[in-house]
């Protein structure tokens, strides 16, 4: 058994002013951009959202702009197959993560547990 959930919608940034896209959205939303952590890659931003929403991730990128899902969990193999069976495939293994396809033609990622409360809050699959 393994759990997962919705852990971010991810904006794919592409272009040199990622301060300016970071910028923009956290003011259109009312978010702000946090500052990058300490270690944290200078290619992401996270906006500063509730603890009860997903994540918003900014993510500078060498391709056009789109928005893509993050699927967290605590098995990333099982998530995989399991997602597998729905009728998605695997595109490319990223460091910890698999970017994939749906059926639909949508890419996501199935990433590692990205939030709190995610033992409680996670879907349970058998």
């Amino acid at each position: 058994m393994h759990k997962s959930r919705l852990a971010a919608v991810v904006l794919d940034c592409p272009g040199d002013d990622f301060e300016r896209d970071a910028a923009f959205w956290g003011e259109a939303l009312g978010w702000p951009a946090q500052p990058p952590r300490d270690g944290q890659d200078p290619r992401y931003r996270d906006l500063n959202t509730p603890a009860d929403f997903p994540k918003l991730l900014l993510q500078q990128v060498d391709h056009p702009p789109r928005a893509h899902l993050d699927i967290e969990t605590d098995d990333i193999e099982a998530e995989v197959k399991r997602l597998e069976g729905l009728g998605a495939k695997r595109v490319a293994q990223v460091r910890t993560w698999w970017v994939m396809e749906a059926p639909s033609g949508h890419r996501f990622c199935v990433v590692r547990p990205q939030r709190d409360n995610f033992d409680a809050q996670a879907k349970t699959w058998p």
